[in-house]
């Protein structure tokens, strides 16, 4: 239905509206977040066998690097010099500051993430909800109680036979659909989708580069994909986007039809390389996943270190 390839404004702006109209979150406050009943959270926990737990999230980087201009910032506050006395009872403390929406620490985008003209999800006025105070409308206060379901992990790369996809290259549905059988899964509706695009192993091996400028993600067309199997949230081990991006005037299409259109919480820049293993190994791509972002009443998105549980 969609062109296969780069993406006009008009065409993008035809595909925001239909995954809108089409998503079961596009119209919906708590976006596709009510896609997860509590029977499917139940079943969800039926998914662990073994016991077997694995975080999804990279370290916090606090290196200065070619994809992260403003890394974290982590420092001691006390003891004063640094270094604790011989006697007595101190405390070592510390200080953590993080700029969330960066591009290379794993985090949650809440539903106020995006604007997109002029607008957040569900139409509400970016003017009236957003100001210097934080987000007084879909924060990710949405997400407070925490997001448990059934994971599902889709590892692109290992479709193809290689480490890793290349900067600029697409994840499209056939991608998706192809995955699911090549490791006998099916992404259904209230699923937290995850897409392995190996970006966290190329930076890894190969080290840090201008993500800006180049780096794998999903085609645009590719969220008709997420939209027909009602997915919850979606997950990736990049920013879900690909640059260059394939629509002309919009830089980071998936994140407007994910969020803006389809009320999807986006998980950005996880690490997948400890759990692909394991799923192998264990011939098994399906698992309870847990994601507790911290309580920021009116923050626009948090810090995650979600879990699988096998």
């Amino acid at each position: 239905m969609w062109p296969p390839s780069e993406l006009s404004e008009a065409d993008f702006r035809h595909l925001h509206r239909h995954l809108r109209a089409k998503a079961p979150g596009g119209t919906s406050r708590r976006g596709a977040l009510d896609t997860i009943t509590e029977e499917q959270v139940l079943a969800a926990v039926r998914e662990v066998r073994t016991g077997r737990t694995v975080s999804l999230a990279a370290p916090v980087d606090t290196r200065t690097g070619p994809d992260n201009a403003d890394p974290a910032r982590h420092r001691l506050t006390a003891p004063a010099d640094g270094h604790p006395g011989s006697s007595g009872l101190e405390f070592a403390r510390d200080r953590f500051a993080m700029n969330i929406h960066g591009d290379v620490d794993s985090h949650l985008d809440a539903l106020c993430h995006v604007v997109y003209d002029g607008t957040l999800h569900g139409g509400v006025p970016a003017a009236d909800a957003l100001s210097p105070d934080g987000a007084s409308a879909l924060s990710v206060d949405l997400a407070r109680d925490g997001i448990a379901g059934r994971g599902v992990l889709l590892d692109i790369p290992r479709l193809h036979g290689v480490p890793w996809l290349e900067p600029g290259e697409h994840v499209r549905a056939e991608d998706l659909a192809a995955a699911e059988e090549r490791q006998g899964v099916r992404v259904g509706r209230g699923d937290i989708l995850l897409v392995r695009v190996g970006h966290r192993r190329r930076r890894e091996e190969l080290g840090p580069w201008d993500v800006a400028g180049g780096r794998a993600g999903l085609h645009p067309t590719a969220m008709e994909f997420l939209a027909e199997r009602q997915v919850a949230v979606l997950g990736g081990d990049g920013n879900n986007d690909t640059a260059p991006s394939a629509v002309r005037g919009v830089a980071f299409p998936v994140h407007v039809l994910a969020v803006h259109a389809m009320g999807v919480h986006l998980l950005d820049h996880l690490r997948f390389e400890d759990l692909a293993p394991i799923c192998a190994e264990e011939g098994r791509w399906s698992f309870l996943c847990v994601i507790a972002p911290l309580r920021l009443p009116t923050a626009t998105g948090s810090p995650v270190n979600p879990l699988a549980i096998l």
